[in-house]
């Protein structure tokens, strides 16, 4: 594990993972979760300037045998599992990989609360009107796995979707985001089944696509953003796809803000209310918690 793509990653023992779950105040039947996130090599103490944090949403029976709440507050302080997991989370990152001095090894400006505890939670499959994430990855239903996210620092939100203009209420808080980091939708079980009451999407899948084609800015203006000029333009004249493409397009014409395989949704929450947020999140991995059992 490390900080940044340019220093040397750190490599860490079961002894080591196990001082730091103590730490956090982690049970020892959670263990096996923060051995897998440790396995992941995916730092939640990213060093970048932009003050990133990770993500880890949680699938499968784990869930229910460590009593993680994926209902009314689950991202929320409230729960031992999923607040010690994420705490663990972090500081086996900062500590397994030399460290998060400020100034010296974490270079983030304004800091982010986010990595407190890492946004770690279980996604509410019982709840969700579709396929749980980790299937969308390959596994098993029955399977146990943790999926990380990095890059959080940006978050929309708002109260379920409307009747009338819901599609203009989504299409303006995509275009709230930032261009660089691409949309995890976190909904509310309330929220997601609205998205099939009012939109049809009764596949996960076909949500995705509607997100994919609505995520639409002038060319123009999308190669003006700063983190688009410092990472996906060069990767453009290096004639790399789709970039390469959209480098081309006039200055006016429509062009898509992300790759459809980068956008995800998750669900999770317990029906108090339909708020629900679009978290920007890279995905990273998801790996097998069954493996460190």
């Amino acid at each position: 594990m490390r900080p940044t793509h340019f220093r040397e990653a750190w490599q860490y023992t079961v002894e080591k993972v196990a001082v730091n779950a103590v730490m956090a105040g982690a049970r020892p039947e959670y263990f096996p979760l923060i051995l897998a996130l440790a396995a992941t090599g995916v730092s939640a103490r990213g060093s970048t300037t932009s003050s990133m944090a990770a993500m880890a949403v949680v699938n499968g029976p784990i869930r229910l045998e460590i009593k993680m709440n994926a209902g009314t507050g689950a991202l929320a302080p409230y729960n031992h599992a999923n607040a010690t997991i994420g705490r663990a989370y972090g500081l086996l990152s900062q500590n397994l990989q030399g460290g998060s001095v400020p100034g010296l090894t974490y270079m983030g400006s304004q800091g982010n609360n986010y990595a407190y505890n890492s946004i770690t939670f279980p996604e509410n499959e019982e709840r969700s009107p579709w396929e749980p994430f980790h299937v969308q990855r390959g596994f098993r239903p029955t399977d146990s796995t943790v999926s990380v996210f990095s890059g959080c620092r940006a978050t929309a939100y708002t109260l379920g979707i409307r009747e009338q203009h819901w599609r203009e209420h989504v299409r303006n808080m995509l275009r709230g985001m930032d261009p660089h980091i691409p949309p995890v939708f976190v909904l509310d079980p309330i929220t997601a089944r609205q998205f099939i009451d009012r939109g049809g999407f009764t596949k996960k899948d076909a949500l995705i696509d509607w997100i994919y084609e609505n995520a639409q800015m002038p060319a123009g203006e999308y190669w003006d953003y700063q983190l688009v000029q410092n990472y996906i333009y060069p990767r453009a004249t290096f004639g790399e796809e789709p970039w390469a493409t959209k480098l081309r397009a006039a200055p006016d014409q429509m062009i898509q803000m992300w790759k459809r395989e980068d956008i995800h949704v998750v669900v999770v929450g317990g029906e108090t209310n339909g708020y629900w947020r679009i978290m920007g999140a890279s995905y990273a991995k998801t790996v097998s918690v069954d493996d460190w059992r």
